[in-house]
C-alpha cells in the first residue's frame, strides 16, 4: 500500500438522533477506526482528516447558553473542535493500533488553511451554521454582530450563513511533506485539517489572520492529499456509492469510473450542491493534481472499495 488520505464525515462522531454526549462520541469513534487500523497493519501511510459540522453547531449552542463569557470567533470554534475531535480519535486509534500490534504514533495537529480574501464566498455567504432563530433574535444578531442570516420557510426560522471559500494552501504543508519524504509516515498517523482546517488569510507582509468562515472538508482533503503526495483519497460518507438520478426512478450506482466521465456527470448537474457535489469535485481536483485514485463510499464498504469491489472508485484518465 502507498500513501492515502482518509476523510471522515463529522456525522461519524455525532450521529443523528443522539444526545451528543462524550460517551456516544467515543463509541462512534471506535466503530470507524477499524478500517484505518487494518490499512495501517498492511503498511499503508495514512493521513486522517474529519468533518466537524455537528460539533461546531453544538459548541455555538454552548456559547449562547451563557452571557458571562465572551463567545469565541468562528475560526477559534473550528480550532477548538479540531482539537477535541483529534484527541478523541487519537485515544481510540492508539488503543486499536496497540491491540493490532501496529506501532504508530497518532499525532493530531491543528492545521491552518489559507483562503483568498477575494474569494467570492465572502461577498455571498451560503453555508448555514448553528441553530434556528426567531424573528426578533435574528434582527438583533444581524444588527449587533453583523451576521448574515437567511429565512428557512420550511422550518419557520432564521439561520446564520457564513462564507465557504475554496482552500488554497495548507500552511503547515511544507513541513508535513518533508516528514513523509523522510519516512515518518511509517511511524506516525497524523490527524490533519479537521473540519477543513482553520481558515486564515494573508494580510500585510504575510501575516496570517483567522477569518469567520468554514472550509469544505472534502475540498481540503483533496488539497491535503496533493500536499503530502498521496496516491489515494478516500472520502467516507453515509452512502455506499455515488448515484446518478439519486432517489429517482432512474437511480444508478456508480462503481469504477474515469475522471472524464465523472466530470461529465458533474456538468450535467447530477449531484446535489449541499451533499455529493463537493465530494465529487474534491475527487476530481485530487486526480487533476496527480492523485491516482479517489474513493467515495461509507466506512462499512471502505475495505472492499480499496480492492475495487465496492464503493465508487474514480480513476485518472489514461495519459
Amino acid at each position: 500500500m502507498g500513501r492515502v488520505v482518509i476523510a471522515l464525515g463529522g456525522n461519524a462522531i455525532s450521529r443523528a438522533g443522539e444526545k451528543g454526549t462524550w460517551e456516544e462520541a467515543r463509541q462512534n469513534a471506535r466503530s470507524v477506526v477499524g478500517p484505518v487500523v487494518r490499512l495501517a497493519a498492511r503498511g499503508a501511510e495514512i493521513v486522517l482528516t474529519h468533518g466537524n459540522g455537528p460539533q461546531v453547531g453544538n459548541l455555538l449552542l454552548q456559547q449562547e447558553a451563557t452571557r458571562e463569557v465572551e463567545p469565541l470567533p468562528l475560526d477559534a470554534v473550528g480550532a477548538a473542535t479540531e482539537g477535541w475531535i483529534g484527541y478523541l480519535l487519537q485515544q481510540e486509534l492508539t488503543s486499536a493500533l496497540h491491540r493490532a500490534h501496529v506501532d504508530r504514533f497518532v499525532v493530531p495537529i491543528v492545521t491552518r488553511v489559507e483562503v483568498s480574501p477575494k474569494d467570492p464566498a465572502f461577498q455571498h455567504p451560503t453555508k448555514p451554521i448553528g441553530r434556528f432563530y426567531e424573528d426578533n433574535e435574528a434582527r438583533l444578531f444581524m444588527k449587533q454582530r453583523g451576521w448574515t442570516m437567511v429565512h428557512d420557510m420550511a422550518r419557520g426560522g432564521w439561520r446564520r450563513v457564513v462564507p465557504s471559500p475554496i482552500p488554497q494552501r495548507i500552511v503547515e504543508g511544507p513541513v508535513l511533506r518533508e516528514l513523509f519524504e523522510r519516512g515518518f509516515g511509517r511511524r506516525m498517523l497524523p490527524l490533519l485539517a479537521g473540519g477543513g482546517g482553520v481558515p486564515v488569510v494573508s494580510r500585510h507582509r504575510g501575516t496570517l489572520e483567522g477569518v469567520e468562515a468554514v472550509i469544505d472538508k472534502d475540498r481540503t482533503a483533496a488539497l491535503l492529499g496533493s500536499t503530502v503526495g498521496a496516491e489515494d483519497l478516500a472520502i467516507l460518507t453515509d452512502v455506499p456509492q455515488v448515484c446518478l438520478g439519486f432517489r429517482t426512478p432512474r437511480e444508478k450506482r456508480l462503481g469504477r469510473v474515469r475522471a472524464s466521465q465523472m466530470r461529465e456527470h458533474l456538468l450535467q448537474g447530477e449531484f446535489g450542491e449541499g451533499s455529493m457535489r463537493p465530494k465529487v469535485e474534491a475527487a476530481l481536483a485530487f486526480l487533476k493534481d496527480g492523485g491516482k485514485r479517489a474513493i467515495i463510499t461509507d466506512s462499512d464498504h471502505f475495505p472492499m472499495a480499496l480492492k475495487g469491489q465496492a464503493g465508487t472508485v474514480v480513476v485518472a484518465d489514461p495519459a
